[in-house]
């Protein structure tokens, strides 16, 4: 099928595009009133420890709607029969100040430059099971490499380990290997290091 304009594109009937400031009604509506994870609305890697930690759920949907109509990317929404159904957070590394400190995200290297990173998914519980967090990462690798990505990573789970829910909005190690990332450093027993590179 082919891709309306705006989209990225279309996997079967879901459809994956850009947040924009058009947009942000749809994204206000997937995460809900609560902002998802105690009220972090994607801000947890778009922050510091010490700016998270210091607002609140509303500063925190401020910071990102702001980021959102300085035109920054932020992520992609899917979107099922008119509805939002799922997010992935993919931008460039260097708009991720967390991940600086982050030991499971250390760096391979000492340049971050052209790197993206895709730091947390999350698929409404009505279109879990269809294989769209899938979709969502593909898309989302597809989408750095378009904007000038040397290298996009991210930082599953192992998803053989068994793990609550809620930690599951890295992704898991299974996902992104099926994307066509490899692992490139196991720093704990249950995160990863995965990376894939511009052909």
């Amino acid at each position: 099928m082919a891709a309306a304009s705006g989209d990225l594109t279309r996997s079967g009937d879901l459809r994956i595009t850009e947040l924009t400031p058009g947009d942000w009604p749809l994204f206000e509506r997937l995460l809900g009133p609560g902002g998802l994870q105690g009220g972090c609305w994607c801000a947890w890697y778009r922050m510091t420890s010490r700016q998270y930690r210091e607002t609140g759920p509303e500063e925190r949907k401020a910071h990102v709607r702001d980021e959102v109509r300085a035109g920054k990317p932020l992520g992609l929404l899917g979107i099922l029969d008119g509805e939002p159904v799922a997010w992935v957070a993919v931008s460039p590394r260097l708009d991720n100040p967390r991940l600086a400190a982050s030991r499971v995200a250390a760096l391979p290297d000492d340049d971050p430059t052209d790197v993206w990173s895709v730091t947390c998914f999350y698929v409404h519980r009505r279109a879990r099971g269809r294989g769209i967090a899938a979709a969502m990462v593909r898309a989302a690798t597809r989408h750095a490499f378009d904007r000038g990505a040397r290298v996009v990573e991210g930082y599953p789970v192992d998803a053989r380990k068994k793990r609550p829910a809620g930690e599951l909005y890295h992704g898991t190690i299974e996902m992104f290997s099926a994307a066509g990332f490899d692992l490139t450093a196991r720093r704990d027993t249950v995160r990863a290091l995965m990376r894939i590179s511009a052909r």
